[in-house]
């Protein structure tokens, strides 16, 4: 005698039951996402037992998910996005974000891509810099002058080479900077009222024939040091009456440096942000 199959049918009525309590358990809509993936799948003619194969899960998974008992794993969401040839836009029914960039930026984010890491680093490097440069563009004009100290090296031979002994020194440019050259410190009192030890004095170099004038302050190499003196016919002198005038004889070397324009004010002085930028802008021209 044959053996009968027996099978069991699912009435459209059916319901779903909870075998602990022998209840029947309502039955939940599916989610939007579970609702657009049988929609899509439909559309291409899919079915499921091939969909599932596609996405490598069981056809009853995906009935599952189409039947709101449960729904897929993020991880599975680039899969089926694959499998549907969809975006992940389309799937969740969002739009997608408008494209802003124009066909120059996109071939330069195709080439970007195309360069190897170490050039990708050169390029966001310069961008960085670029970006930077823009940003303090608007930043107060400055200058780089040089620095002194009072005394110059001991023993130096030939003073048209001090420049040697001297550091960078940056300001705001207000007009005296601009014409200056040099800064000096003022040490002493030989020279006030109108110099006080401690002022930084600046200096404008004298070339091209030019020369110091008869009553003019300038700054001087004697020996292996350096004087703030009012230059006058007979000699060197200093504006604080109690110092001598200074005279030297014809085997004497006196070496005039430049001609005094101004005093350093606290407002030439720049804030090191403004330095930092001024150095950043020039290095970057010189590239």
């Amino acid at each position: 005698m044959a053996r009968r199959k027996i099978e069991t049918p699912t009435a459209p009525g059916s319901v779903v039951v909870d075998l602990s309590t022998g209840k029947a358990l309502e039955k939940s809509a599916p989610s939007l996402i579970c609702s657009r993936i049988k929609s899509f799948r439909e559309a291409l003619g899919f079915e499921q037992k091939a969909f599932a194969a596609a996405i490598g899960v069981t056809a009853n998974a995906v009935s599952n998910w189409e039947c709101g008992r449960s729904r897929p794993d993020l991880n599975l969401i680039p899969a089926i996005c694959g499998a549907l040839h969809i975006s992940l836009y389309e799937l969740y029914g969002e739009a997608p974000p408008a494209d802003t960039l124009t066909a120059r930026e996109r071939a330069l984010v195709d080439g970007y891509r195309r360069l190897s890491l170490g050039n990708q680093y050169a390029v966001d490097r310069a961008v960085e810099t670029l970006r930077f440069v823009q940003s303090v563009s608007g930043q107060p004009e400055m200058r780089e002058l040089l620095y002194f100290s009072r005394s110059l090296a001991a023993g130096a031979a030939d003073p048209t080479e001090f420049e040697q002994d001297a550091e960078p020194y940056y300001l705001y440019a207000s007009p005296e900077v601009k014409r200056s050259d040099y800064v000096f410190s003022v040490n002493g009192d030989s020279m006030e009222p109108d110099y006080h030890t401690g002022d930084m004095v600046l200096v404008e170099k004298l070339g091209g024939g030019a020369s110091l004038r008869y009553g003019e302050i300038g700054a001087f190499i004697v020996g292996n040091e350096t004087y703030i003196k009012r230059y006058e016919r007979d000699g060197l002198h200093s504006l604080n009456r109690k110092y001598d005038v200074l005279r030297f004889g014809e085997d004497q070397s006196v070496y005039l440096i430049g001609r005094v324009v101004g005093i350093v004010s606290q407002k030439d002085i720049p804030s090191r942000e403004d330095v930092e930028a001024y150095l950043t802008l020039r290095n970057f021209a010189r590239v």
